[in-house]
């Protein structure tokens, strides 16, 4: 495993006596596996580190201390070629201006995303061969996330192409929200509705059940039927048989 060191900086670039800034600028092409050190070197505005001889399966690494010492100061990464597969460790770079990460493994719009938040001085980046390209509204995602990117993957960015994608992105958060609140209305007026009473019906007579209430007679239909089938009373029967047998006396009598 290669590890970058002052000696090998000095090397690349050629000649002891180039500044500071020349000694990021020939690192590109070797066979450095962890990049560290830098710390070292004082301010470095630059670093093409682009295309190591990486060991299979293996991606560039870098050491927290060396990002550290360049915070503020590293305007330019060349990270090309190098297995990368995510940028987050790089987010400490507040002065970056210019990333270039052409052909690496880079696939989660998400962390992209993050870090574009932190890299606020931004002007240009270039993904080019990463499988992030091929994400769902992979450029519009970028061009909204950071406002101050002029150019992405070598194009340049109209202004009024991120005035669009702005007002678009604002339409679809307002949709969204006016869609949860009428959700949590719905939900609201579900859970009030299982708090109402029910409907009951009063019965007429509340101290008859039905069947007792179609078992209970009907006296105005009882008094039509007595009369029909009512039966003379023995005094007027015994009456009727004594009359009866006045008259036969008498017509016999009569006769006789």
């Amino acid at each position: 495993m290669v590890r970058l060191t002052m000696d090998l900086i000095a090397k690349n670039a050629g000649h002891k006596n180039r500044s500071e800034e020349d000694f990021g600028q020939y690192l590109g092409g070797n066979y450095i596996t962890v990049v560290e050190g830098l710390d070292k070197v004082g301010e470095l505005r630059e670093l093409h580190i682009e295309s190591q001889h990486l060991p299979p399966g293996e991606k560039l690494l870098f050491d927290p201390v060396s990002l550290n010492s360049l915070a503020k100061s590293l305007s330019v990464l060349n990270i090309s070629n190098n297995n990368i597969d995510e940028l987050e460790e790089l987010a400490v770079l507040e002065n970056l201006s210019y990333l270039k990460a052409v052909d690496n493994r880079l696939k989660h719009m998400e962390d992209l995303e993050g870090v574009l938040k932190k890299w606020t001085k931004l002007r240009r980046i270039d993904l080019t061969g990463n499988p992030i390209c091929q994400k769902p509204k992979y450029k519009d995602r970028i061009i909204v996330q950071s406002l101050t990117l002029e150019s992405l993957d070598g194009k340049e960015i109209q202004e009024m192409e991120r005035r669009f994608l702005m007002n678009w992105k604002a339409s679809r958060a307002a949709r969204k929200k006016s869609n949860e609140r009428k959700t949590d209305e719905q939900a609201a007026n579900v859970e009030f509705s299982d708090f109402e009473a029910p409907n009951f019906t009063i019965p007429l007579h509340p101290s008859c059940s039905v069947k007792e209430k179609k078992e209970k007679p009907d006296f105005l239909d009882l008094a039509h039927k007595q009369k029909g089938e009512r039966k003379p009373l023995p005094r007027i029967h015994e009456r009727r048989s004594q009359m009866k047998t006045q008259v036969e006396e008498e017509s016999e009598a009569t006769t006789t």
